[in-house]
């Protein structure tokens, strides 16, 4: 079975409704139970996936409706961590975030009950035919020396090289299960890269301090491909390489040119890359990312998810051929450049300025590739 890429894809997540956070704040205060909490939820998710399918989308998510962040609920499920209150919010531009974080508290494996499989199940369930569901998980990198989330690896391993390994398998295992559940599609969603990219212009006149951020870069590159040798050859991996997104703000800033060639060694079949605005740098990055792989799509972020105002089609179809001055315009496809509610906090737009900025992408990609 082929692979899946679409020239019109999302990243993934979309605006909570206002009764999605009525009902989880309810059933936080213990006024509703977790049963009532998921058939709320499970109805939502059901007319996403209609408004979804309605705007012309072949691959749908469930909106990651079933989580308050887009990578935190997913580790603090996993076995070998707990999550807890730091002291220090995430530094946004502008805004400020809740304080949760995830630890160590065991050696990591993959969780036979990890909540999320309830989610794509019931995703898969209501999925028409035609129609992919894709799952949408944070990339193993965001433990790896990221927050604090790693610090505690010598309390449960004999070195750092068995923790990358355990955290590769835990990762390797759980993308199976999803396969066996019915997912053809899974993306891993990454910051990393855009922290790494700032930490390494910041000290590049200063070798052995710029030298510990190239070694989690080579350690991040070394986990995910281990972590998806031998996945089966019908299923589709992506990744979305973000600077943050939280109440249309940001976190990080700098060209992908610093990490291109890190990323030009992961084995992922998609690249969703953020290219909506100045912070994101030029085109001239994709050739090392792409890196001669006939198979490898890179998806363009030319449209941005933090504001509602709606690009100028001809603009963007302009930024589209310079891309393809560099790749194949077979290999490029443009999406949203991260999702509309990266945390349930959302963006500042509305639910219909989202399915404006989709219907966009769709009218684009039409006349681009028809």
């Amino acid at each position: 079975m082929a692979k899946i890429h679409s020239h019109f894809d999302h990243v993934g997540s979309y605006l909570r409704p206002q009764a999605l956070k009525e009902a989880r704040e309810a059933f936080a205060q213990g006024k509703i139970s977790k049963e009532e909490l998921l058939d709320i939820q499970d109805r939502l998710v059901k007319e996403l996936v209609h408004h979804q399918v309605e705007n012309g989308l072949e691959v749908i998510s469930d909106g990651e409706f079933g989580r308050s962040w887009w990578h935190l609920d997913f580790l603090w499920e996993l076995t070998g961590f707990e999550a807890y209150q730091q002291e220090a919010s995430y530094k946004f531009h502008g805004a400020k975030t809740r304080t949760t974080n995830v630890r160590l508290n065991g050696q990591v494996a993959e969780n036979p009950n990890h909540p999320f499989y309830r989610d794509f199940e019931y995703l898969l369930s209501i999925t028409p035919a035609g129609v992919t569901p894709k799952v949408t998980i944070p990339s193993p990198s965001l433990v790896i020396k990221r927050d604090h989330r790693s610090d505690l690896y010598a309390d449960y391993y004999e070195s750092w090289t068995d923790f990358l390994d355990g955290l590769a398998k835990a990762y390797h295992d759980t993308i199976q299960r999803f396969y066996d559940l019915g997912a053809r599609y899974v993306q891993l969603d990454d910051t990393t890269w855009a922290y790494l990219i700032q930490q390494l212009e910041t000290y590049q006149d200063q070798p052995e301090q710029r030298r510990i951020y190239e070694e989690i870069a080579e350690d991040d590159v070394y986990v995910i491909n281990k972590a998806l040798e031998g996945l089966p050859e019908d299923l589709t991996v992506a990744t979305h390489i973000c600077r943050g997104n939280f109440k249309s703000t940001y976190l990080f800033e700098g060209s992908y040119q610093t990490v291109a060639k890190y990323l030009g060694q992961l084995n992922y079949d998609i690249f969703f890359l953020e290219y909506d605005d100045e912070r994101s740098g030029d085109f001239a990055p994709i050739v090392d990312i792409w890196n001669g792989r006939d198979q490898v799509e890179l998806v363009l972020g030319v449209i941005t998810s933090k504001d509602p105002a709606l690009e100028d089609i001809d603009a963007v179809i302009d930024r589209i051929q310079e891309a393809a001055k560099l790749i194949p315009l077979k290999n490029i496809g443009i999406s949203t450049q991260c999702g509309f509610a990266s945390t349930e906090e959302g963006n500042i737009l509305t639910e219909e300025d989202e399915w404006k900025k989709l219907r966009l992408i769709k009218t684009i990609t039409d006349q681009v590739w028809g």
